[in-house]
């Protein structure tokens, strides 16, 4: 049916190449390119031999240049960005001057300013719109499939929603005294960042990890949740008619707070370059150097993951509340294809999404956040993808 140029290596890219694999009526041919070839060949050497045709390629995706060339050498229907946010930009730019459908997990961030907003890939619509193309904007999980979960909502069970609020909990365990199960870089950035939320129209801040709440998930039990930022809040709070708040929650262990705390205390989660024998380097730079590689979580990483949204709003002028949630186990994915459940749970909706394209069903042109496409292919991939959800008409409510 397609081809596609999946740009990144990581835990993340592994999991999609892999759910291609899997699906070779839809991704005929996939090439995967990162700026370390090694990681790409080894993704070859591992899933070589079945229906997909797979290459490689070396490829910096700060230079537009760069993946000009290789998008004109292999010429994809789509390309999966799986590579860092901060590259977003430069891919899409890439993808226009090439004629070229664009899909990504998460929204821009500007490296030197660690706050993610979608006006940067919003900017480009019109171009998109007028090349006939299409960008899909954060199909991931959260984002991804929490906006894919809020638009089923809205077209089978209310005629509106007043409320949502997206739980992420991750009751694995790794061993590990700290360790992030995603790009240390972003995931200490985005915690560390003041929380963020919408309600009426204008959004509230609170201090970094001060809104705090128990919630007993389905599966693994009561966890502390805290109140966070997140991207899809910014595209939910602007594609859900009637919507008058949104949160976000995630959760954290104590030992994962105090170790980050000291941390912080100490300087290392600063992204400004400091001076260390002659040379200037970021604090959080080096310590997503020595902390342990996400990638390498998977074979140690035990328990489950528990990713939903819990709806409140309106039906025939009646109250109606609606929870619907994924449970991922982290050894199952790990058997599956290698990785621990957060690569999974990102991986998995990317590959969906491209499918999605790739198939017509969501191809229109302009920029679109997952929320703004028909939810219902998409929610029935997931059954049969590896993301089966569950859904609950007596949810216990955040207040």
């Amino acid at each position: 049916m397609g081809k596609a140029l999946i740009i990144g290596a990581g835990g993340v890219a592994s999991v999609v190449v892999h759910k291609c694999v899997q699906n070779p009526d839809v991704f005929e041919e996939i090439c995967i390119a990162s700026r370390t070839l090694s990681k790409c060949e080894a993704l070859k050497t591992k899933l070589d031999g079945g229906r997909t045709k797979i290459s490689v390629a070396q490829v910096d995706a700060d230079r537009t240049e760069e993946v000009v060339e290789l998008i004109k050498s292999f010429g994809p229907d789509i390309v999966i960005n799986v590579a860092l946010p901060y590259q977003d930009l430069t891919i899409m730019d890439a993808c226009l001057e090439t004629g070229v459908h664009y899909l990504d997990t998460a929204n821009y961030e500007p490296l030197d300013n660690p706050k993610f907003e979608y006006k940067w890939q919003w900017a480009y619509r019109e171009k998109f719109e007028k090349a006939g193309l299409t960008a899909v904007l954060g199909s991931g999980f959260d984002p991804g499939v929490t906006g894919v979960f809020s638009a089923y909502a809205l077209k089978h069970y209310f005629d509106e929603i007043h409320q949502i609020d997206i739980v992420d909990a991750n009751a694995g365990d790794h061993g590990y005294p700290f360790a992030t199960n995603f790009n240390p870089e972003i995931n200490i950035r985005e915690i560390t960042a003041k929380g963020r939320y919408w309600e009426n129209g204008e959004w509230i801040e609170t201090e970094p990890l001060t809104e705090k709440k128990v919630y007993d998930l389905p599966e693994i039990g009561p966890k502390d949740i805290y109140l966070l930022y997140h991207e899809e809040l910014e595209s939910l709070a602007e594609n859900m008619p009637g919507l008058k708040k949104i949160r976000f929650w995630m959760t954290f262990s104590q030992n994962y707070l105090n170790h980050l705390k000291v941390l912080e205390n100490v300087g290392m989660t600063s992204i400004e370059p400091i001076d260390f024998e002659g040379q200037k380097i970021a604090p959080l730079q080096f310590l997503k150097a020595v902390l342990p590689d996400p990638a390498s979580l998977g074979p140690r990483t035990k328990g489950k993951t528990n990713i939903g949204c819990i709806f409140q709003g309106t039906k025939n002028g009646e109250p109606k509340t609606y929870y619907v949630y994924n449970v991922c186990d982290h050894e199952e994915c790990y058997r599956e294809v290698g990785s621990q459940a957060i690569s999974y749970t990102t991986g998995v909706p990317a590959m969906i999404g491209a499918m999605m394209v790739l198939k017509g069903l969501w191809k229109k042109p302009g920029v679109y956040n997952v929320e703004e496409f028909d939810p219902d292919p998409f929610m029935e991939e997931l059954n049969k993808q590896g993301l089966p959800w569950v859904e609950d008409f007596s949810p216990t409510l955040l207040d």
